[in-house]
């Protein structure tokens, strides 16, 4: 995949910069190194709290591996484990190892690394296009059109200007289904709910930036049907949440600048530990990944322990 840039659609500079920052950063470039490994490099979107978003070093890592392989093999699963916070303010160093190469899969192991210390480490497995049986869950009914939902942006008046920032600069829109939880969780807590998401403008054709594209975004909000499930906001004085592992499958490919909806519920929570799982559909119904996330959660008691 490349990054280059294409004609701006969206009067907003803010979605423009912010989409430019996400494809810059998925676009690696390779180190000149001799090696037994592959080696590239990578910089990090900023962020107001100064750490790595997870999707985007498990995307650049699915990104590296790509890299050894012949464009029309591409990416059906990987599975990856957050192994310390990434300084936002720092490159990364991903070293890929080529495992397996087969008549129709190929495994890549991609290590991340700031200043020597490995920060995620994913499995990849990836597969020519072949013909096959083919089923799927279907979406689920009664979702409402994103066009007729809120667009959460417009809660966010009166908030701290660095969280805010952290919000309005992201490359993607967002329609939560109830509502965000952000502030407050609205409704019954209940241990589901659904996102429809799209980037902020168009993206460059090549099927290897949405696929890259929609592992960045399949980490942005499937903790929250955990937090749902308790009624608990991102706002709670005290909360701790941090992504353990992340899981994912490809089924079909579908562009990520057209709204897609992200189903996501929990099965389980214990140990300080929650489980989401999350299924991604196009707008006509078509099932384009699965996602699987555990994560750790720490809430204060009311002493605020």
């Amino acid at each position: 995949m490349t990054g280059a840039d294409p004609i701006p659609t969206d009067d907003d500079a803010g979605a423009i910069d912010a989409v430019a920052a996400m494809l810059a950063v998925l676009d690696l470039a390779a180190s000149d190194a001799r090696t037994s490994e592959d080696i590239f490099t990578g910089v990090s979107q900023a962020m107001p709290l100064g750490r790595v978003y997870g999707g985007q070093v498990l995307a650049q890592s699915i990104v590296a591996a790509s890299r050894t392989l012949p464009a029309d093999r591409v990416p059906h699963s990987m599975h990856g484990y957050f192994l310390r916070p990434g300084d936002a303010a720092k490159g990364i160093t991903f070293s890929v190892d080529r495992i397996h190469d087969g008549r129709s899969f190929s495994t890549r192991r991609t290590q991340a690394f700031q200043e020597g210390v490995p920060i995620f480490s994913m499995i990849a497995s990836f597969q020519d296009e072949d013909p096959g049986i083919e089923h799927q869950a279907a979406m689920p009914d009664g979702i409402p059109d994103p066009e007729t939902l809120p667009d959460f942006e417009a809660r966010l008046e009166g908030l701290h200007p660095m969280t805010k920032r952290m919000f309005l600069e992201r490359p993607v829109d967002l329609r939560h289904v109830p509502s965000p939880i952000y502030l407050s969780v609205d409704g019954a807590a209940q241990p589901h709910q659904a996102v429809w998401m799209r980037t902020r403008r168009e993206l460059p054709d090549d099927p290897a930036v949405h696929r890259a594209a929609l592992a960045y975004l399949s980490d942005l909000t499937i903790q929250e049907s955990i937090l749902r499930a308790h009624g608990i906001a991102w706002a709670r004085p005290g909360l701790k949440v941090a992504s353990l592992d992340h899981a994912m499958w490809w089924h079909r490919f579908g562009r990520v600048d057209e709204w897609f909806l992200y189903v996501q519920e929990s099965p389980s929570a214990r140990g300080g530990r929650g489980l989401a799982t999350g299924r991604i559909y196009s707008r006509d119904g078509l099932l384009l990944a699965s996602v699987a996330q555990e994560i750790m959660v720490r809430v204060p008691d009311e002493s605020g322990r």
